[in-house]
């Protein structure tokens, strides 16, 4: 968070009319940590919580937030150090090496794609800095969906600047190319980008703007062009309603749910592998969108209803999953909690090990028990739990 957020968050109070006691009271969030963000005391204040000071403040949490907010950290591993100097520093054309055994371009893409979702990332980690140099003696749209591609597992493993760097050269050569779609599809992710990045208000008028520009008519629409748009309305519903925008977030995910009953089944191939879209998708989005605005009740009651048999993707499928977690964890239903855990710790595990999420949900469970099972101290050893 930037340094005047206890100055936004007093001016807001005051022209609200409220104490700071009476502030705690109607958010939940305790008078001390109010009072200490307000004289610039605490700025690390969780993204949750500034959302229900927003909430009782009856005020966008960009009011908040300020233009410019701080983004979290990068976390720059060393197993994706070549990916990211492969981004940021890339060979000239007449110097990218043969890739993958001289299969071509676009079948390396697939197979990279592949492992993306199959949470391969050792071994992607090894393809990815040779795909790009390939990416750059293809053509500019080949080009584009290799750092789309890169810049969706930069996110991923929250490595912001280089995913900004791939994602804002995949959309330029995309627009180059005058593909309207593909450039559509390099904004979907730029979205992601930004939403943990914390821009809620850039995301929502960048996903509005795109969404109108590739509206199809859905009686005669591709597959495609309903994923693109369908894509586009559930990122700006997610900014929304992290934004404290509630119904205007219902208002986007409508729509995407008539693009996804247009479709009637989860769609994407694995070499366009952002427009993978459909009713299960639509359905877990709205169960995160239920979680974000504290209504875990809610977001359980959804969660029975997300169609089973389809297959969206495994990074949808997964944070679907940790959603659910945190439904659980939210109304104290631990042991329930600890299962979604376990079942991903298991199925996904590189993919869980990325996210502060899992790790936050765990200390929570964890601080609730007495004594721990040899299965919780085995997963707090796995995220690293701090006791």
């Amino acid at each position: 968070m930037s340094a005047d957020l206890g100055a936004r968050l007093q001016s807001v109070r005051k022209r609200r009319g409220m104490t700071q006691k009476e502030l705690a009271q109607a958010s939940g969030v305790s008078f001390s940590l109010i009072r200490k963000v307000e004289q610039g005391e605490r700025e690390d204040i969780r993204i949750d919580t500034l959302r229900r000071l927003a909430v009782a403040l009856e005020c966008p949490v960009t009011s908040l937030l300020g233009p410019n907010p701080q983004p979290p950290e990068d976390n720059p591993g060393e197993l994706w150090l070549p990916t990211r100097d492969a981004i940021t520093s890339p060979k000239p054309p007449e110097e990218a090496t043969e890739l993958l055994g001289g299969r071509g371009t676009e079948e390396a893409l697939t197979a990279a794609v592949m492992l993306y979702h199959d949470n391969e990332y050792d071994r992607l980690a090894r393809v990815l800095p040779r795909l790009i140099d390939d990416g750059n003696s293809a053509t500019p749209l080949m080009r584009s969906r290799i750092m789309q591609l890169v810049g969706s597992v930069m996110v991923q493993t929250r490595q912001l600047q280089p995913a900004r760097v791939a994602l804002e050269r995949s959309l330029a050569d995309a627009e180059a190319t005058g593909n309207v779609l593909d450039a559509a599809s390099a904004v979907i992710t730029l979205c992601w980008l930004m939403l943990v990045e914390r821009q809620f208000e850039q995301v929502r008028k960048l996903a509005t703007q795109w969404a109108d520009r590739v509206e199809p008519r859905l009686s005669v629409a591709t597959t495609r062009e309903i994923s693109v748009w369908g894509w586009l309305l559930l990122r700006g519903s997610a900014a929304a309603i992290r934004d404290n925008r509630p119904d205007e977030a219902e208002d986007m995910m409508r729509l995407a749910h008539a693009a996804a009953v247009a479709i009637g089944h989860e769609s994407g191939g694995y070499h366009q592998y952002w427009t993978t879209f459909g009713p299960a998708t639509v359905a877990m989005k709205r169960v995160e969108n239920a979680v974000v605005n504290d209504r875990p009740d809610l977001a359980l009651r959804l969660a029975r209803k997300v169609p089973t048999g389809l297959r969206p993707t495994s990074d949808n499928r997964n944070r679907h999953l940790l959603d659910v977690a945190a439904a659980h964890t939210e109304l104290r239903q631990y042991d329930s909690a600890f299962e979604v855990l376990v079942q991903l710790s298991r199925e996904a595990r590189p993919w869980l090990l990325e996210h502060r999420m899992a790790k936050d949900l765990l200390g929570r469970i964890v601080s609730r028990r007495r004594t721990l099972t040899a299965e919780m101290r085995q997963l707090s050893d796995l995220l690293q739990l701090e006791y």
